[in-house]
C-alpha cells in the first residue's frame, strides 16, 4: 500500500473542505458535495480521513445549531407571550403610554443580543475551523476538527506526510 501522498489528494482533500462553503448557494450542500467527493475517492487513505472529518464536523455543527434552536423556543414562547401583553397595553394606553411599563423588555434584549452572538460565534467558529481543515490539506497534513462527534469512526491509520 502507497502511503505517500500526491498533489492530487491534497486537491481532492482541499476541496473536500472547501465545498462545505457550498451550504451559501444550495441548502445541505454541505453535506452532499463533500459526500460526494469523499466516495469517490476514498480508497486514498489522506482523502479519506479528510472526508472523514469534514462530513463528521458538518454533522456536528447542525447538531449545535439544532441543541441552540431548542433552547430558543422556550424563550420564544415567553417573548410572545408578554409581546401579547405588551400588544394589550399599548391599545390600553394609546395616549399615556410609558416606556417603564413594559415589564421584561430589557432582559429580553440581553437574551436575544446573547443568542445572536452565541450564532454569530459558532458561524466564525465553523469559517475558521474550514479554512484551517482547508490550508493543513493543501499542505499534506491531516486535521482533526475540534469539538467534533465522531458520527463516522475514523480509521486512525497512519500517513506519511
Amino acid at each position: 500500500m502507497d502511503t505517500s501522498i500526491t498533489e492530487n489528494q491534497k486537491s481532492v482533500s482541499a476541496f473536500i473542505h472547501l465545498s462545505t462553503f457550498l451550504k451559501f448557494l444550495f441548502p445541505f450542500a454541505n453535506f452532499f458535495a463533500p459526500l460526494l467527493l469523499w466516495t469517490l475517492n476514498k480508497e486514498k487513505d489522506f482523502v479519506d480521513e479528510h472526508g472523514k472529518q469534514a462530513i463528521n464536523f458538518q454533522l456536528s455543527i447542525i447538531v449545535y445549531t439544532l441543541l441552540l434552536g431548542l433552547v430558543c423556543i422556550p424563550l420564544f414562547i415567553f417573548f410572545i407571550a408578554d409581546f401579547v401583553s405588551l400588544a394589550e397595553l399599548l391599545d390600553d394606553s394609546v395616549h399615556s403610554f410609558q416606556l417603564h411599563e413594559i415589564k421584561n423588555l430589557s432582559g429580553y434584549v440581553l437574551v436575544l443580543c446573547l443568542i445572536i452572538l452565541v450564532f454569530i460565534a459558532l458561524f466564525i467558529f465553523e469559517l475558521y475551523a474550514v479554512i484551517t481543515a482547508t490550508m493543513q490539506a493543501s499542505k499534506g497534513k491531516l486535521y482533526k476538527y475540534p469539538f467534533t462527534i465522531s458520527f463516522i469512526k475514523s480509521t486512525s491509520r497512519t500517513i506519511r506526510e
